[in-house]
């Protein structure tokens, strides 16, 4: 138990240890990949593009990106019989944020078994518990494989248009390769992890060493593979700059085979166990139809404060599913709200006891130790897993540059890292600093929409407030299918949403298709989906303004309530979803008045 003298010394702590990171710029000290291009190359996985004719021919669907969200959708369209689907991406093959992101020690944090999709489908049974990147893309080619995505996929293009043609009742797609098709149908795939956010610390363009982000690996320089073995780091001192999950993870590899190696940390994760192992089809009883569904639904259920029985994953995330209540809102807020905080924080506290006691018990140096300590709430940032992390900092050639007090690195030279007033030389800067989460695709509004009456998606949206029923279709906007967008439901696991969301487009397809009728959605639908919404609506704002920044409260500045999410969770939203095409698909469908062309 953690005492009330205790809580309140937390409390405290948690508030000056936040005052400490807090910047006045906010999320402004982040820069897109534009702004320092040397560190984000075009495509360091793909060859120079050859030259082809632009394309001006009709499909039936045109999916805007080829990470998991655009597979799946694929996949599902196929099942329902859809012909011509066009996936554009543009990177040089499937695979999305695992086509990009091969940095050294790359995994994911949620098990392979429930987080590589379509396991049933394919007879695949993943050779780890949690999978190296590796292997998850390869999964993504096996995927695409199966379905017969490739022969209309369109690699290395980048879509710059959208516009919908009434009078042809269909969708004129434009790309940077001078293609200007049709498509009856565009579903939008382009994901929360694929624009790379940069520091914009002063001076970073001036380094003359080499620089660049984690999900552009520059492995011509450091030599070796995601497995390890950077020999051309031997002699180098490295400085790395970020230290969430891609950090907690490359920061191993790169102790082990860099010369020196300089961690730059604003704020420490918290760090749980991995206990990482190889697995067999006997470990996941893969050996019966639907096992991997069922081991899916169970993993959602579970982080979704759903009732549930047995734990099949048994890992960091189901042992802590209660603490994700203020990231992902559930129906354990149900009963006395005094009652439900005061047990809440208490167990957060005790969780976040044993996970700074961890690092006291594995990090030799107490000076290091108490600089990798989280102290902030569980649910303020994304918890991370590591048997190696913090090992790391055990190693002489490993100095950890707590920054703190200074609010981030203070300015970059043509030699180096500044912080206090204290030059670190440097040969190589890595920049482990994620990505513009949220920013990708139409909601950043890089990706020009224009619906019916040549209305455009962000013009309609700052009129009204975002406008969309379950999240995924809009009014003056037809046949436009959104995956992974906000006013739905997300969770730990969004291979899992994704695949329950490509499950919905494709059905809403078939059955436009079946009747002849285009989608879309009513005004008085959009606003009783905003109502229930917004009804609902769990009060997180406090926590998250208490919050260490992060990216979960725009760096310190909140995050405010309102409709962005159903609030009960994403397996009751996957149920509301399935009674919803039960009963009451044909709402979104109105007669088609043109002719397709």
């Amino acid at each position: 138990m953690v005492s009330p003298d205790e809580l309140d010394r937390l409390r405290r702590r948690y508030r000056l240890e936040r005052e400490r990171r807090v910047r006045p710029d906010g999320p402004r000290q982040y820069v897109g990949a534009d702004a320092a291009p040397g560190s984000c190359p075009t495509d360091p996985h793909a060859a120079e593009p050859a030259p082809r004719a632009p394309l001006g021919d009709a499909v039936d669907v045109a999916v805007v990106g080829g990470g998991f969200g655009g597979i799946l959708a694929g996949a599902r369209l196929r099942a329902r019989g859809v012909g011509r689907v066009r996936i554009v991406e543009k990177g040089g093959d499937f695979g999305g944020t695992w086509y990009w992101n091969r940095y050294p020690g790359i995994h994911c944090d949620v098990e392979s078994h429930v987080y590589l999709p379509m396991l049933d489908e394919t007879g695949y049974v993943p050779e780890w518990k949690y999978a190296p990147g590796e292997e998850i893309r390869r999964h993504a080619v096996r995927v695409a494989e199966k379905s017969d995505l490739y022969a209309d996929a369109l690699f290395s293009t980048t879509v710059t248009s959208l516009a919908w043609d009434e009078a042809c009742g269909t969708w004129l797609v434009e790309t940077d390769r001078g293609d200007a098709f049709r498509a009856t149908y565009v579903i939008t795939a382009t994901g929360t992890l694929t624009d790379p956010k940069l520091p914009g610390i002063p001076g970073i363009e001036e380094f003359e060493g080499r620089a660049f982000h984690t999900s552009r690996w520059d492995y011509a320089y450091t030599k070796g593979s995601p497995e390890g073995g950077l020999t051309g780091l031997a002699d180098q001192r490295v400085g790395v700059v970020g230290t969430g999950a891609t950090g907690v993870q490359v920061i191993p590899m790169l102790a082990r085979d860099a010369g020196h190696l300089f961690v730059f940390q604003r704020t420490p994760s918290s760090v749980d166990v991995r206990a990482n192992r190889p697995t067999g089809a006997a470990d996941v009883g893969a050996d019966h139809h639907g096992w991997a569904r069922a081991r899916r639904d169970n993993f959602l259920r579970i982080v979704s404060g759903e009732p549930c029985g047995e734990d099949l994953v048994a890992d960091g995330w189901t042992a802590s599913a209660a603490l994700l209540e203020k990231l992902l809102p559930s129906f354990r807020r149900e009963g006395d709200p005094a009652a439900f905080e005061a047990d809440y924080e208490a167990a957060d506290a005790a969780r976040m006891n044993e996970i700074r006691a961890r690092v006291e018990r594995t990090v030799t140096d107490p000076a290091t130790a108490e600089k990798l300590k989280p102290w902030y709430r569980y649910a303020c940032k994304r918890p991370t897993f590591s048997d190696t992390y913090l090992q790391a900092f055990n190693r002489d050639n490993v100095t950890l540059v707590d920054t703190a007090d200074t609010h981030g690195i203070e300015r970059v030279t043509a030699r180096g890292v500044v912080v206090g007033g204290t030059e670190y030389a440097l040969d190589c800067l890595i920049l482990a600093t994620g990505f513009s989460v949220g920013a990708s695709g139409l909601h950043a509004g890089r990706l020009p929409v224009q619906g019916r009456d040549g209305r455009r998606l962000p013009q309609a949206w700052a009129e009204r407030g975002m406008r969309t029923l379950h999240g995924f279709t809009s009014h003056g906007f037809p046949n436009l299918l959104q995956l992974g967008a906000p006013q739905s439901a997300g969770s730990v696991n969004f291979t899992h949403v994704l695949d329950e969301h490509a499950v919905h487009a494709a059905a809403l397809v078939a059955a436009a298709e079946e009747r002849g009728a285009v989608i879309e959605p009513s005004r008085e639908a959009e606003d009783a989906w905003n109502a229930l919404l917004a009804g609902s609506a769990p009060d997180h704002a406090w926590f998250h303004a208490e919050c260490t920044p992060g990216y979960y409260n725009a760096e310190g500045r909140g995050r405010p309530n309102g409709p962005t999410a159903y609030p009960h969770g994403a397996f009751a939203f996957h149920e509301l979803l399935r009674r919803w095409r039960e009963d009451s698909l044909g709402e979104v469908l109105r007669p088609r008045t043109a002719a397709r062309p």
